[in-house]
This record gives structure tokens, C-alpha cells and sequence, in this order.
């Protein structure tokens, strides 16, 4: 058990299938802080006081091997401990060979795992993720026109663009139960130039219950499904499209003619986060080489950059994932009030290496914006990365405006990313939640029947994108609320409500008014829009982001 376990980690740290990514609660309804159990350093700029990290328990993750009498006393406590779930005592074990991991390695078991992920068989029988009976609730799924609004956006983009006739491709990474892509869809019909124009539909989704359920919306219940080296294939019931499932948006075929129109709604905020914290280091303390995070193999090599200086100085150190203690409760580890103590106490809790590990040495000097955190701000200061965020927007970036590796004369295409976080470039810091039916939890209890999730670094985003394709352009993020008033939502509304009874009508409004509500918390506040767009010299701005429909 104990080899399998390890090896799994193993795959984890190494990156892996990305979720499929969606939020009676909105995900980011619930605000984030106060998330991680522990003791005490200063707050972040970057954060009030209020919901700054509570503290880190500090402990020595060196490289060198333990004693022979320290692994077995932690033998035997793992042994006879009971875990909240299959997945917990999975990891325990992978702790105790490795040693501590990184909470982006955490994360991504807890949510992709062959045996017991969240989004990949750990829910129980007869119950999903999305929906009051879940843990969740998406924009698509509360109200229609969310989805149409985001199919009439792809048809705007499709009309700029020159009504190109063939070899446009829809992708959505994370596409939940298919409510979106359905919406989308159907909206698209009812605009046969473009419709016609549409090669393939191509779904990223690394659950197989979850392309199953897309399929039987998107197909029919009877459709066929067939799989190849590239993914699992189907037909759509719209049009006799052919619709592609694959584990990786790197499956999709990136071909210079086509173009792409992407769509990623809730996606980028379940993918995982490193978490570090800056801190100040006596000379005396200061270490020649990265510590790995495992307790028998060092990541460092010769070519590693060294951290040794004769004088005091600032360093980032990365937040891991180790077991708590035995017999831990609520109230030992001191579970915020913002948190449910409805479950089992944390399995798990967040500590703080005390040497740099290989992520810690690099990530946080990845970036401009990282770096000036830990100038302005100093010891104390908080940061999270995630670096599967960059891939995807290269990606997407690449697609649209070509790259040295693809190269595309004519930039053609668009990506719609719709999530929540900070819109004012701010690095979010302190960020993850843990959803369960509903309610606020620790992100470290129950792995795998607990979602989680983290805010959006959209200026990362941007960043990313622009850096990636010097054919792309990148507008937003602007707030979710306004996004959909400008797109007509209010609009859509009423010609919807129109044709029903008092009680359809008021649904479909409260509905509406939920999306774009800008209050404390609202969906239209904290939900933010942003577009990857052919570079086009600041001529044109997209619907929705300050620009007008070209016909």
C-alpha cells in the first residue's frame, strides 16, 4: 500500500489531469483567510489583518535521512490512527516515505486521484458535486441565460474576426456537467453561418463520471461513445458534430488555420497553488542548497542557485502538508469560526519549511510582481502561485496567436475565462477554501470529499498570456455583474420571464439578479470576466469589455 501511495504522490508532484472546475453556495461566496490552522507570524500586505494567515507551525524538512526509532514511533501512530477517508490515509502513508509535500501536490490529489479524488470517484453513490443535493452551485446551473450570454460572446468575437467559414473549434476546459457547452450551444444554432462553420467541440475533463454525464446532455442517453489515442469521442445532438473528450487541452491538435474559441468558467480556481511565506534569516541560519520536501531523495543538483549569505536576509519558505497530531480536535488546532467544525477534525495542517525548497527558490522570483511583495512588504508577507494557471493561459495564447514552437501567420480565436479573484492585480495570498454540502470547511479535512479551491490570479493570467504569443491581447478582468448587463442579460431576462406565470417570472429574475449582484460577496462583484484576443494594436475592444458587435 505504502509503494503504491508513494508512487501516487510521485505523479502528483510531477503534474497530472486537471479537474473539471466549477462553483446552494457559490465558491467565492465564501470569502477566503483565516484558512490554514496553526501559530503566528505578521500579516501580509497584501491582506487586511482580519483575514491574514493565522500562522504556521515551523518544522526542520531537511533532506537527511530520519532516525531508524523516529520512523517507527511514526509508523505505529499512523498505523493505529483512524483516517476521515481512503485518500487521507493514502496520503499519511506517501508522508511518511517522502516526507512533507507541497500543497500543490495536496491539492491535486485531493481532486484528481485515481482512487478516491473528488472529481474522479470520491463522491458518494447517487450524489454529484454541482446543485443543491452537492457542494455547489455554478452560474450556469442558476440561471440559462449565463450560458446563452457566453455562446452570443462567441458569436460577437466570430463576427470581428470575419465570419471565417470553417475551422472554427469550441473548447471549454472544466466543463462540469455540460450545462455551459449545452447553453452555448444552443445558442450558437440559432446562427447557422457560424454554426456551419464549427469542425469539432472539444471537452478537457479528466472524470470519467463527468464526461459521461456530459454526454448523455450534449448526445443523447442511446449516443455511442468511442475511444482513441487522442480521447473518447461522440456525436453532438445539435448539429451531428463530432465531439471530442480529452484528459489534457495538450491532446487537442494546435494547427495554424484553426480557430479556436475557448471557453473556462470556474476552471483556474481549482488548479493547484504553491503557498510560500516570506521570512527573515540570520546569516548564521542561512543554508547552501535547497531542501526537498521528501525525507529520503533531494530535488537539488549542482546547478542549483545558492541561498547562502553572510549577512541577514529575506527568503521565501513554502507552506507544506504534514499529518496533525494524533488525537487532534477543533479545538487544538483552532479552526477559525469562518469554518465548520460539522466534520472531522483536519487530517492534515500546513507548516512551514525552514529552508528553501527548489519551489520556494524559484517561483516567487518568477515574476515582478512577486518579488516587489517581498520588497514592499518584508517578513510576514504572504503569496501563492500556481503555476498550471501559466500553462493553461500559454496555452490558450498560443492557440490564438501562434509561438515561436507554433507558429500562425493569421492570430485568430478567443478565450472567455470567467472565475473569481482579485481584479486589481493584486497576488492573492491566504486564499484556499474547503467546500463541503455547502458550507465552509477546512481545506484540510476529509481529502477528497471536500472541494477546493483558490483565487484567480488574473494578472498572472495576463501575464502569462502576453508573454507566450506576441499575437495576442489580453482585456480585463472586469466584474462578472457588469460583463453580463453589457452583454444584456436584464434583456434576456425579461423576454424569458415573458411567456410564464408570476412564480417563473420571479424565479428567473432572482436568478438573474443573483449573477450580477456587486454587494459584499455578490457573484457579480466577485466573479470577474477576462478575453485573450488576436493582437490587434488597441484598434478594437470586445463586447463586454468596452468595444461593440462588428458586424
Amino acid at each position: 500500500m505504502r509503494s503504491t501511495a508513494s508512487r501516487a504522490l510521485r505523479s502528483a508532484r510531477c503534474g497530472a489531469q486537471q479537474p473539471s472546475l466549477k462553483c446552494f453556495v457559490s465558491k467565492a461566496s465564501l470569502s477566503p483567510g483565516s484558512s490554514i490552522q496553526s501559530s503566528s507570524p505578521g500579516p501580509s500586505a497584501r491582506l487586511p489583518a482580519a483575514v491574514s494567515c493565522p500562522g504556521l507551525r515551523r518544522r526542520n524538512f531537511s533532506s537527511t535521512a530520519r532516525r531508524p526509532e523516529t520512523e517507527e514511533k511514526e509508523g505505529a501512530e499512523y498505523e493505529g490512527r483512524k483516517w476521515s477517508t481512503p485518500l487521507a490515509k493514502q496520503l499519511a502513508e506517501a508522508i511518511q516515505i517522502t516526507g512533507p509535500i507541497p500543497l500543490a501536490s495536496y491539492m491535486r490529489m485531493c481532486l484528481t486521484a485515481d482512487i478516491g479524488g473528488y472529481y474522479t470517484g470520491a463522491i458518494e453513490e447517487g450524489r454529484d458535486q454541482f446543485g443543491l443535493k452537492g457542494d455547489f452551485v455554478t452560474s450556469p446551473e442558476i440561471s440559462q441565460v449565463f450560458g446563452e450570454l457566453c455562446g452570443i460572446w462567441l458569436v460577437t468575437e466570430w463576427l470581428a474576426q470575419g465570419r471565417q467559414s470553417k475551422g472554427v473549434e469550441l473548447i471549454e476546459v472544466g466543463p462540469g456537467r455540460g450545462t455551459l457547452m449545452d447553453d452555448m450551444l444552443r445558442t450558437i444554432q440559432r446562427f447557422p453561418a457560424m454554426a456551419n462553420s464549427i469542425d469539432a467541440i472539444y471537452m478537457v475533463e479528466a472524470s470519467p463520471e463527468l464526461r459521461e454525464t456530459q454526454k448523455r446532455l450534449l448526445c443523447g442517453d442511446d449516443a455511442p461513445m468511442t475511444e482513441s489515442k487522442v480521447g473518447y469521442h461522440s456525436v453532438c445532438k445539435y448539429s451531428a458534430l463530432p465531439i471530442v473528450w480529452t484528459e489534457t487541452i495538450k491532446s487537442i491538435p494546435m494547427a495554424p488555420d484553426k480557430m479556436p474559441l475557448m471557453v473556462a468558467h470556474e476552471f483556474f480556481d481549482a488548479l493547484p497553488i504553491h503557498a510560500f511565506q516570506c521570512v527573515s534569516v540570520p546569516a548564521s541560519q542561512a543554508t547552501a542548497t535547497p531542501s526537498s520536501p521528501t525525507a529520503h531523495s533531494s530535488l537539488s543538483s549542482p546547478s542549483s542557485p545558492s541561498t547562502k549569505t553572510t549577512h541577514p536576509t529575506l527568503q521565501w519558505r513554502e507552506m507544506l502538508v504534514t499529518p496533525t497530531p494524533p488525537g487532534s480536535t477543533h479545538a487544538t488546532l483552532n479552526t477559525p469560526a469562518t469554518q465548520s467544525r460539522l466534520t472531522p477534525p483536519p487530517d492534515f495542517q500546513l507548516t512551514l519549511a525552514n529552508a528553501p525548497t527548489r519551489h520556494a527558490l524559484y517561483l516567487p522570483e518568477s515574476s515582478a510582481r512577486y518579488r516587489a511583495i517581498k520588497t514592499a512588504t518584508g517578513a510576514g508577507a504572504l503569496l501563492e502561485i500556481c503555476p498550471d494557471a501559466a500553462l493553461y493561459a500559454s496555452d490558450f495564447a498560443a492557440r490564438i496567436g501562434g509561438s515561436p514552437a507554433s507558429p500562425k501567420p493569421q492570430p485568430s480565436g478567443a478565450a472567455l475565462i470567467l472565475d473569481y479573484g482579485p481584479g486589481d492585480g493584486t497576488v492573492p495570498a491566504n486564499s484556499l477554501r474547503g467546500i463541503r454540502r455547502h458550507r465552509r470547511v477546512s481545506p484540510l479535512a476529509e481529502p477528497g470529499l471536500t472541494d477546493l479551491s483558490a483565487d484567480v490570479d488574473f494578472a498572472g493570467i495576463a501575464e502569462a498570456a502576453l508573454r507566450a504569443s506576441e499575437g495576442v491581447e489580453v482585456h480585463g478582468p472586469v466584474e462578472q455583474g457588469a460583463w453580463l448587463e453589457v452583454m444584456g442579460i436584464r434583456e434576456r431576462a425579461a423576454e424569458l420571464g415573458r411567456g410564464g406565470g408570476e412564480k417563473e417570472k420571479g424565479e428567473v429574475e432572482r436568478a438573474w439578479k443573483r449573477l450580477v449582484d456587486r454587494g459584499p460577496g455578490g457573484m457579480g462583484k466577485v466573479y470577474k470576466a477576462m478575453a485573450i484576443l488576436p493582437e490587434g494594436g488597441g484598434r478594437r475592444r470586445p463586447v463586454g469589455f468596452g468595444g461593440d458587435v462588428v458586424a
